[in-house]
């Protein structure tokens, strides 16, 4: 039986992808409120978060995973409006913020129950619409699949990211040792002040050198990358013996020539991931592992979301437009309602 808000409308505002394209392809459009199935909750859209995979599916390089929404949109925060069947954690009127399958760009949008979680205490719901997705793939990767324990070295690429600013954050505040990338300097500055040890700005110097100066000639232990190309073999010559490399992106392209002498003389692990297609399950423990460990810490005040800057829904473009630019620092979301 669906629990469900009183008065909710028939129809909601929404962005489509009219076809694959650049920023200016992203329209305004009306559609049904969707209505949530066994063990989904619908919520009332108050920010969606920008992410990359949004611009690679506008670009017709990223398809939703079979029965997923075809609107863009990976992450939310909002109030819950309506309850299907079967759940029990969660009541209508209650403030979440959840990572979607996809249509986080609406008034309203359906997701798993297990995949939403409170809002922190001190972060406002404009704010959370920037947390689910890269603190999701930021846990699982480095945490669950890197393994990065207290006290090792960890280099993650792009630190001014959203990915970036979440994972030194969370590395730093669990007892690492945090080293970043990043393209100006006043992006190194942000990273520096987040935590990490050194930010290498990568347009002046070579971070692989850079680190075999900081580490005594051993390199990092983790090193988490979404750039790909021609970094993935000084990736592996920045990572000491028994080094772990995690890939969850290829910006610079997927495919590559590979030595596979570093990865045997110096016993590599080489792994990566992708969230989207992950099993309603799967996600389910993420959001648990985050909700036991990382929730405190972000009450406590020691991580936070990294805003850059806010658009209406209906400007979605404006936000693509600045996310492929690439000047930004931390999220860029969209402000629904």
């Amino acid at each position: 039986m669906t629990e469900t808000a009183p008065a909710l409308p028939d129809t909601m505002k929404v962005i489509e992808i009219s076809e694959p394209g650049a920023p200016d392809v992203l329209v305004t459009a009306s559609r049904p409120v969707p209505e949530p199935g066994l063990g989904e909750i619908l919520i009332k859209v108050v920010a969606a978060g920008v992410n990359r995979p949004d611009v690679a599916q506008r670009q017709g390089n990223y398809a939703p995973p079979p029965g997923a929404s075809d609107l863009p949109g990976l992450e939310v925060s909002g109030t819950v409006a309506a309850i299907g069947s079967g759940v029990s954690e969660w009541k209508v009127g209650d403030e979440v913020c959840a990572l979607t399958p996809g249509g986080g760009y609406a008034e309203y949008c359906v997701t798993p129950a297990a995949h939403a979680l409170p809002i922190p205490a001190g972060i406002s719901l404009l704010e959370a619409g920037a947390m689910p997705e890269t603190f999701f793939t930021v846990w699982t990767n480095v945490f669950d699949r890197g393994g990065l324990q207290a006290g090792e070295r960890f280099l993650v690429h792009g630190g001014s990211s959203g990915i970036g600013t979440t994972a030194i954050q969370l590395a730093n505040v669990l007892g690492a040792r945090v080293f970043t990338t990043a393209g100006t300097q006043e992006k190194c500055k942000v990273c520096e002040d987040l935590g990490a040890e050194r930010a290498i700005n990568y347009r002046e110097k070579d971070y692989v050198a850079v680190l075999r100066d900081l580490t005594d000639g051993e390199g990092v232990d983790l090193i988490l990358d979404m750039v790909g190309g021609d970094y993935f073999n000084r990736n592996l010559s920045a990572l000491r013996t028994e080094g772990r490399l995690v890939q969850i992106a290829f910006l610079s392209g997927p495919k590559m020539e590979v030595s596979l002498v570093p990865i045997m003389m110096k016993r590599l692990t080489v792994t990566g991931s992708t969230l989207r297609p992950q099993s309603v399950d799967a996600k389910a423990k993420i959001a648990d592992g985050l909700r036991r460990t990382v929730w405190p810490l972000v009450e406590a005040g020691r991580v936070k979301p990294v805003m850059h800057a806010t658009f209406p829904l209906n400007e979605a473009a404006k936000a693509h437009q600045m996310m492929e630019d690439g000047d930004h620092i931390g999220k860029i979301v969209l402000q629904v309602s």
